[in-house]
């Protein structure tokens, strides 16, 4: 039988899935973008379902950065925004960053319970297909939404990482997803300035991000999972090779 690949959206999603899929995170805009690019310039990123469970990670770091917002609201306290465009700026320090969005953070802590639990984004949705190729014979691509809406730029990247799965031999498990990768095949990564998400940035001045998305397709070449709490690099990968690395860094 030939491997298998569905888009889904929303955190709540991933208890439709058992331990048999690979799930792949997507939040586009923000939290995976964050995440992602926290890890890339060396730093470790700790990612949390609530603001309670955020302080605990930070007590427990003792010197780490809290990061994130809620409902577009940082938190108090917070040293940071969910912010990929200020996360890629170096810390001189190399402070840990306990990472807390509205959904996507969310999304990431319950995949965790996955042994395949996947970050992705527009950053390295192609490295995300290639470690996963080999390793998963069943793979749902979840996007973390938004307001009770899936939004574009979520689709876009989780139909990006659905396409490179179905070029390499997998088939999509119903309809939806085979629309969703017909929608956005062809897509520039423009496409999704339509978003509520884009709107919400361009509305409360944080551009930065936007453009930060926008200039940053395809650039990282590593595969990043969740593991606990953390989000890690994942080992070298060779879709010929099908070495074993994933659960060395997942242990």
């Amino acid at each position: 039988m030939k491997p298998s690949v569905v888009i889904d959206c929303f955190p709540s999603s991933v208890s439709k899935y058992g331990e048999e899929f690979a799930v792949v995170t997507i939040d586009v805009i923000r939290a995976t973008t964050s995440a992602i690019t926290a890890v890339e310039t060396g730093r470790r990123c700790f990612v949390a379902a609530t603001l309670e469970e955020a302080h605990l990670l930070r007590q427990n770091l003792g010197n780490a950065l809290l990061a994130g917002e809620l409902h577009g609201d940082v938190p108090p306290g917070f040293d940071l925004n969910n912010s990929p465009a200020q996360l890629a700026e170096p810390d001189s320090e190399g402070r840990p960053i306990v990472l807390l969005s509205t959904s996507g953070t969310h999304l990431m802590c319950l995949a965790a319970a996955h042994d395949g639990a996947y970050v992705a984004c527009l950053r390295n949705y192609k490295a995300v297909a290639e470690a996963i190729v080999g390793e998963h014979e069943k793979v749902v691509v979840i996007g973390a939404g938004s307001r009770n809406e899936f939004r574009e730029e979520d689709q876009m990247c989780c139909a990006w990482v659905a396409e490179e799965l179905l070029n390499c031999g997998y088939s999509t498990e119903d309809r939806s997803t085979e629309e969703i990768v017909k929608r956005w095949s062809a897509a520039s990564p423009e496409a999704c300035l339509v978003s509520n998400s884009v709107k919400y940035l361009q509305r409360t001045g944080q551009l930065q991000d936007l453009d930060f998305v926008l200039s940053h397709i395809n650039d990282v070449n590593s595969a990043f999972v969740v593991a606990g709490r953390e989000v890690l690099m994942a080992a070298p990968h060779s879709r010929l090779a099908h070495a074993a690395q994933f659960d060395e860094v997942a242990a």
